[in-house]
């Protein structure tokens, strides 16, 4: 029986952005899992110059169709995955990532990349992986800069 039927990759366009979805894409395949990869837009830098969110996720879908070609046709060409789908939406990342992505798939595991941050920086805007660590009810692998 497989331990894992839905998976969700948190994708941040950042240097492990490629090795998450390759790990998340790998764990499907050996579960047969449902697959899930996510973005968040950062709004809190557009918020005030009125920026059109649904054309920016819009953007953002392509970029990571583009991005992540190779990573995203394998996937849905791999008979044992029985589904791929990538979703963009805008909002504060840590919040909007778990409130309006992650929750309503209700994966079993969540996969995500470590970004990195300097102590100062992490004192002042936090982790990510440490939010979803703390605050979702589901296995989280975090996936080590290489």
């Amino acid at each position: 029986m497989a331990q894992y039927q839905r998976i969700f990759a948190a994708l941040d366009g950042a240097s492990t952005q490629e090795a998450v979805a390759q790990r998340a894409a790998a764990l499907a395949a050996d579960n047969g899992a449902r697959l899930l990869f996510g973005h968040v837009i950062d709004s809190v830098p557009n918020e005030a110059n009125g920026a059109d969110f649904d054309a920016l996720c819009a953007e953002g879908v392509a970029r990571i169709e583009d991005e992540l070609a190779d990573e995203l046709r394998a996937v849905r060409d791999n008979p044992a995955i029985p589904s791929v789908e990538v979703r963009v939406r805008a909002g504060r990342v840590a919040e909007t990532l778990a409130e309006q992505l992650i929750e309503p798939f209700a994966p079993d595991l969540v996969v995500c990349g470590e970004r990195g941050l300097s102590n100062i920086k992490y004192v002042f805007v936090g982790s990510v992986s440490t939010y979803l660590i703390r605050n979702l009810r589901c296995d989280v692998l975090v996936v080590k800069q290489a």
